[in-house]
């Protein structure tokens, strides 16, 4: 296995590992969620019975701004976990449905993940204190299962392995299911409608404004550039001219700058073309230009691209150019001396991390290239997220859709 290779095995194992902890860590808490809804349940029914014999209405809101509340959780958590569900503007019958089964289904699923943890690491210690234990907790598998001697304590670690390895598998899942009720009954489709439809406004103003800023890019380079260059070829052609016949020798040497003006203005050319698509783009594709970037960076590169498939071309010139900007905000700014560039695609997703060990203390609203990638990326309707605080380190995360 290559030195890449295994660089990638490591990065998907530790990003692998964080995600299940988040995901555990996240359905914990969506258990203690639902023990305030089971808990919330016969406030509900008491309230309900009060109202229907005509007593119960002043209780009435003050019970519903608890059902208020404790969806304003759900819905923060489910936030946390990347879901963008804009949230009712009053409390209905889908809110009190969502409650029900999240007393239920969600808290039993949560308690799934809790109970698997606790059992990988009480079967796989096992062996270390259970002679000391009280005969009726000499048991593993979770109570299922008794250990009272040698030989059967022995097996107490498979069991706590395999408990560690279902937790493993399963925390996404039951990360997933336990947030499908919440997804489906606390989203405000009119709210989600015109989020969205604000989103895209904004994004279609991102890509006009970008696409202006490029133009004036490209305008000022070839006429602060390659035009007076070419302007002053012209010059020294016309120079030239005169003095052919006067004295030949000082019409070469002005010939001479002539060239080496050509040349010049030849360079700044090609410095814009790059500057559009670069060719490396093109030829070698993203994991290539960017190990490129990395070689050019006077501060010492780690680069790490998992993309098994090609993006589509603005999608690559956007992350190519999030990495040179970044990458020169490092050398200019930072006084980092370790950058670490990851590059993921995940699902339609493209994962663009740039992290820098320097002294932290970038903001966008003070420019140094950040404003730039910003404008990029909401052409593309992706997100940057830009935490630097002063002292370091910086760490730019960037997602890119990258679908078809």
């Amino acid at each position: 296995m290559t030195s890449d290779e295994t660089d990638k095995t490591r990065v998907r194992a530790v990003r692998f590992a964080r995600e299940t902890v988040r995901l555990t860590g996240y359905s914990i808490y969506g258990t203690g969620i639902g023990f305030l809804a089971l808990f919330t349940l016969p406030v509900l029914l008491v309230v309900g019975f009060l109202w229907c014999i005509r007593v119960g209405q002043p209780l009435v809101r003050p019970a519903l701004a608890w059902v208020r509340r404790v969806a304003d959780l759900e819905l923060a958590r489910l936030g946390r976990l990347g879901h963008d569900v804009p949230a009712p503007a009053t409390v209905g019958r889908r809110e009190v449905q969502w409650l029900v089964i999240h007393a239920t289904w969600g808290l039993v699923l949560g308690a799934l993940g809790i109970q698997l943890l606790m059992m990988a690491v009480h079967d796989s210690s096992y062996l270390l204190w259970w002679r000391i234990a009280p005969e009726e907790y000499q048991t593993v598998a979770d109570g299922w299962v008794g250990a009272r001697s040698a030989e059967a304590a022995a097996w107490a670690p498979v069991w706590g392995v395999t408990a560690f390895v279902v937790w493993v598998l399963s925390a996404s899942a039951l990360s997933s299911l336990q947030a499908r009720p919440g997804l489906a009954l606390l989203r405000d489709p009119d709210g989600e409608l015109t989020q969205r439809v604000s989103q895209l406004t904004a994004t279609l103003a991102a890509a006009l404004d970008a696409h202006a800023v490029e133009l004036r890019r490209i305008e000022r380079a070839l006429h602060d550039g390659a035009q007076n260059r070419i302007v002053g070829v012209a010059v020294l052609i016309g120079a030239a001219r005169r003095e052919v016949e006067r004295d030949p020798s000082r019409a070469d040497r002005i010939l001479a700058r002539a060239q080496d003006t050509t040349e010049d203005a030849l360079a700044e050319l090609r410095a814009v073309v790059r500057s559009i698509l670069p060719p490396v783009l093109e030829n070698r594709g993203l994991a290539g230009s960017l190990s490129a970037l990395a070689a050019d960076c006077p501060v010492p590169c780690s680069v790490v691209v998992d993309v098994p498939v090609r993006c589509p071309v603005s999608v690559e010139a956007t992350a190519y150019f999030t990495v040179a900007e970044s990458l020169t905000n490092v050398a200019k700014h930072s006084r980092a001396s370790q950058v670490e560039i990851e590059v993921v695609q995940s699902g339609e997703r493209l994962r663009v991390r740039i992290f820098d060990n320097g002294v932290g203390g970038a903001d966008p609203t003070r420019g140094t290239g950040l404003t730039g990638i910003i404008g990029r990326v909401d052409a593309l309707d992706g997100t940057v997220t830009v935490t630097s605080p002063v002292g370091g380190p910086t760490d730019i995360r960037v997602e890119l859709p990258c679908g078809s």
